[in-house]
């Protein structure tokens, strides 16, 4: 099975005005986003991608235009089943102000209960990407191989949900887990069991790198005692 590297949208116009943007059109990278896509590829340098899979709002799409226009041989997919979770009648709306909303303390503590009005449930929402992520599992898998690597540009509960799945987490630990805009987080699917390689990575990527002298599949599970790190 494929090696899956997520990547959180870049800083967006809606998180820096304190703005639950949701599905609503129109939210851009802002100029720290921009510059976060724009040091994309060279943080993916040397990591042999099969394809690129997007979220089809424009902030996933701004943040892989610098990574596709340097590898323009890259396919690019866009999956609905990977965009934002649907807030519904929280969209658009300020964070400051939803904090008061009864539903706030579901969402936080029992998101597996919450559904957004106008909008759709949490556990709807991982259902979906969870799906979407083994579909693109077996493409992958068929059309590159079993140690291919792929790249899905998403969203923050949408990558916190999948690594949930991942981890064996119950949904409503998901809050639990942090990913900042432009961050990586990558998850290696064995046939028995997934596991966490990076999770929320801002900074250098070289250990993903595939070691020439490294045997196939000898990096395809965790190692005892730990790893060695980039070389």
């Amino acid at each position: 099975m494929p090696t899956l590297i997520l990547v959180r949208h870049g800083r967006s116009t809606a998180n820096t005005a304190g703005v639950l943007a949701g599905r609503t059109p129109g939210v851009a990278l802002d100029e720290r986003g921009a510059a976060q896509a724009a040091a994309l590829p060279a943080r993916l340098a040397g990591i042999p991608l099969a394809r690129a899979v997007s979220s089809p709002l424009q902030r996933c799409r701004e943040t892989l235009a610098p990574l596709l226009a340097a590898r323009p041989e890259l396919p690019l997919s866009t999956d609905e089943r990977i965009t934002e979770c649907d807030y519904g009648d929280w969209s658009g709306r300020k964070l400051a102000e939803l904090a008061d909303e009864p539903l706030m303390e579901t969402v936080q503590q029992h998101p597996s209960a919450a559904a957004f009005p106008g909008g759709e449930p949490m556990r709807e929402m991982q259902s979906r990407a969870v799906a979407a992520v083994r579909e693109w599992n077996d493409r992958v898998t068929e059309e590159a191989g079993g140690e291919a690597a792929y790249l899905m540009c998403s969203h923050g509960d949408i990558i916190k949900s999948l690594v949930a799945d991942a981890l064996g987490l119950h949904l409503d630990l998901f809050q639990r887990i942090s990913v900042e805009p432009c961050s990586v987080t990558v998850i290696r699917y064995t046939r028995l069991r997934p596991y966490l390689v990076r999770l929320g990575d801002t900074g250098d990527l070289a250990s993903l790198v595939p070691r020439d002298d490294a045997a196939p599949g000898s990096e395809r599970d965790a190692a005892v005692g730990g790893g060695a790190g980039a070389a």
